[in-house]
């Protein structure tokens, strides 16, 4: 099984791309990335390819030609809106992600659908309100218009959509030296509530080990018969998973 991954070098992409080292069942694996990834280089793995792409609003021939039989793809490629203008944030989170989903829709797995796993967050509402933040609406309206084009596409291409919460990295070893640096602020807060949400409010905890495996899992078609039940709803051709969700399909 060929599988496509983006943002590994990000938190969540960390957490999938050491689930997807550790599944025998995956072939290959091909990382669009615009920098080398030092976790994918220190694996000395042959089944990873970093393909070096720069522009994410732009499929070229050349590179679709290279994932031309993947069967699935995790897009764990985003940033956080405080860390960009409003314009860069809905460029790198909906525009990315719909120009990836449009090109991969054309490929050809060996067992459709082929299947893109698109890593939204909780929060993301199809229904903003004069209160809710850029990154709900923007991530709500990308889940939605993502699920526009599976439904173009009965079949043969299908987008889930998952919303993690609180992810955290603690006790997972193998990705914290390849973490970003994600500031003085940042990780001040994470020590003061990671604590709180992992203990008292575990709804909202999304640890990077599990979510990464239920990710790639998702990406594989292994999923399929748990996609019911609360925290999942259909959108489009494809589902929305919200965190209590993944937490329940994975015995958290």
């Amino acid at each position: 099984m060929h599988l496509i991954l983006t943002g590994a070098t990000g938190l969540v992409g960390s957490g999938v791309l050491d689930a997807m080292l550790q599944n025998s069942a995956i072939s290959r694996i091909s990382i669009l990335s615009r920098r080398p990834v030092k976790m994918a280089e220190d694996a000395k793995d042959p089944r990873v390819h970093v393909i070096t792409h720069k522009d994410f609003e732009t499929y070229q021939p050349e590179l679709l030609e290279q994932l031309k039989d993947a069967d699935g793809c995790v897009w764990a490629l985003g940033i956080s809106q405080n860390s960009v203008d409003k314009e860069q944030y809905i460029k790198i989170t909906k525009d990315y992600a719909l120009a990836a989903a449009n090109a991969f829709s054309t490929l050809k797995p060996s067992n459709p659908p082929f299947r893109f796993i698109h890593v939204s967050g909780e929060g993301a509402t199809q229904e903003p309100g004069m209160l809710s933040q850029l990154f709900a609406k923007v991530k709500g309206e990308t889940e939605t218009l993502l699920g526009e084009i599976s439904a173009k596409h009965p079949g043969t291409f299908q987008v889930d959509s998952v919303r993690p919460a609180g992810v955290d990295p603690t006790g997972h070893d193998a990705i914290k030296p390849y973490l970003p640096d994600q500031g003085f602020l940042y990780k001040a807060m994470g020590v003061v509530l990671m604590p709180m949400i992992r203990n008292f409010y575990k709804s909202f905890h999304s640890p990077t080990p599990e979510l990464g495996s239920f990710l790639t899992q998702l990406a594989m078609g292994k999923m399929d018969s748990k996609m019911q039940g609360p925290g999942v709803f259909r959108l489009g051709g494809g589902y929305v998973v919200e965190n209590k969700a993944v937490r329940r399909m994975m015995a958290m």
